[in-house]
């Protein structure tokens, strides 16, 4: 198969499952005008997000990595009215173009971003002493992942659940010699997940508009 295929199959499901919309489109294009990396989650891989939120009954969303806001309101979507989403973004534009997008969306009330570097933010949450996060999305960078779940993990309670995206790096992850910090990153991330007593999970590859990728899904035990 090659990845036209994937991508007509990604549309036959978009097409299917999603109505047109507009402010998730605005964002993609307001994101595109600003010269945001074009790395957002596909539509279909969005709504999964949002699906998933909503069966766990998400009132708290820790999201690491915003870029324009795309999967951000995604996910503030799963939230009930007198829910919250907290969102990372180290970069100031990012964090610019992505309140505008959120805020177009009629979700600002819900969302707050702090910028800076993610680690200071998760740092600076635990100092805060925050009720627990119901669901956890990491989509940043690789190099930090092993750090953002150590400390996403001080910010979860027994049945959070925490997605994190591109794992597979093209199937890279597999390689032990790699020397490639993005996927050294994720090999460490998804080894510190598989060997802490307070974690169950897994990892799924996926092909779609995005390419060969795959993100690991975690349950919080206890």
């Amino acid at each position: 198969m090659s990845e036209n295929q994937w991508t007509d199959v990604d549309e036959y499901f978009v097409g299917l499952f999603m109505s047109p919309d507009s402010a998730l489109e605005e964002t993609l294009s307001e994101s595109a005008a600003a010269d945001l990396p074009p790395i957002s989650v596909a539509p279909n891989q969005g709504r999964l997000l949002e699906l998933l939120a909503r069966i766990q009954r998400s009132k708290r969303i820790l999201e690491i990595g915003t870029l324009g806001g795309y999967s951000t309101i995604w996910l503030a979507r799963a939230l009930p009215s007198d829910g919250s989403l907290v969102t990372l973004e180290l970069e100031t534009l990012h964090a610019e173009v992505a309140r505008k997008n959120i805020d177009r969306a009629g979700l600002g009330p819900l969302v707050d971003i702090l910028v800076g570097p993610a680690t200071e933010s998760l740092k600076a949450l635990i100092d805060g002493d925050p009720e627990p996060f119901d669901f956890i999305f990491i989509d940043a960078d690789k190099e930090g992942y092993p750090k953002y779940l150590e400390l996403s993990l001080q910010l979860s309670r027994q049945g959070t659940v925490i997605v994190a995206d591109n794992v597979v790096r093209d199937g890279e992850v597999a390689d032990s010699t790699s020397a490639d910090e993005r996927v050294v990153g994720v090999r460490a991330f998804l080894e510190m997940a598989a060997a802490n007593d307070r974690i169950e999970g897994t990892a799924i590859q996926t092909v779609g508009s995005k390419g060969y990728d795959g993100f690991a899904l975690l349950v919080v035990t206890r």
